[in-house]
């Protein structure tokens, strides 16, 4: 195991611990990180009344729950509904998956002049149909809205590619037996084929919620936080307290505090994947044995 842990010392442990010891220093670019003051807890407790970071917070937390929500209803429903031997369905499967392919930046870009006020895409369709024209990235609240769109025609193929794969790797058996005994297709899903594809889901959903907390690029390129802070999620305040402030410790301090959030979760997911793998073994003998 030597090489591994030497790896995983140099690549990984080292930076974190490098950027949890910032987060105790007053630090800027300018000085080398021997030269910063060390300020203790100041940079931590400092964030707590600070209301650009508390709000920040609020924005990330809104933005991730309704993206991975959204993502996981319209990416497992897709893969339920398209779960049969369809003609072309490896075409289907590529034509989906297109999206993840294309680079944040122009995501952003592309987004961007779709919403654009006058001559974007989706003003002049309903401009033609005789309606107003909607303030996709000037309000606060569609600015939100927007982005949430984006990322979800981003990222769905991802969950969608992800279920239809643990859907088409259920045991057979299952499904036979409970055809046999009369279920119909919705309690198919509800009583078999949920259940089982539980520890996939789970994985899943922890997967996309670590990368909704992290979303940089699009944010970036469509709304740069605005209009005030209504779309500054965690991720640019980090960058930009960093860059534009010049504000290295704080940085460092918030960058600890998004990692804390992302190892409870992912502890939560851990110990509920345990669990419910444990329920679907259950249920899988139970099948089998009936």
């Amino acid at each position: 195991m030597a090489p591994a842990v030497a790896v995983m010392t140099v690549a990984l442990l080292y930076p974190i611990a490098y950027m949890v010891y910032a987060s105790f220093l007053d630090w800027n670019p300018s000085q080398r990180i021997g030269e910063a003051t060390f300020v203790g807890l100041r940079n931590y407790t400092s964030l707590w009344s600070d209301e650009s970071f508390k709000e920040s917070l609020q924005v990330t937390l809104k933005f991730a729950a309704f993206v991975v929500s959204l993502e996981m209803v319209i990416g497992v429903g897709l893969a339920l509904l398209l779960d049969r031997n369809i003609r072309g369905m490896s075409v289907l499967r590529t034509i989906f998956i297109l999206p993840m392919m294309i680079a944040p930046i122009v995501v952003g870009l592309i987004w961007r002049y779709m919403y654009h006020p006058t001559v974007g895409v989706f003003n002049k369709t309903l401009n033609s149909f005789g309606f107003e024209s909607v303030p996709w990235l000037s309000d606060s609240f569609w600015s939100l809205t927007s982005i949430i769109i984006a990322d979800i025609w981003q990222w769905t193929p991802f969950i969608f590619i992800l279920s239809l794969a643990a859907l088409q790797s259920l045991p057979k058996s299952a499904l036979e037996a409970a055809r046999i005994d009369g279920a119909s297709g919705w309690q198919q899903i509800i009583h078999i084929k949920l259940p089982l594809m539980l520890p996939v889901l789970i994985v899943t959903c922890l997967l996309r919620l670590i990368d909704a907390f992290k979303v940089l690029e699009v944010v970036l390129v469509m709304t740069n936080g605005g209009p005030g802070l209504s779309t500054e999620i965690l991720s640019l305040r980090i960058a930009r307290t960093a860059s534009e402030f010049r504000e290295l410790g704080v940085a460092a301090a918030m960058s600890n505090y998004l990692l804390l959030v992302l190892m409870m979760l992912t502890i939560a997911m851990f110990v509920y994947t345990k669990i419910s793998e444990s329920r679907a073994e259950k249920l899988k003998r139970a099948v089998e044995e009936y």
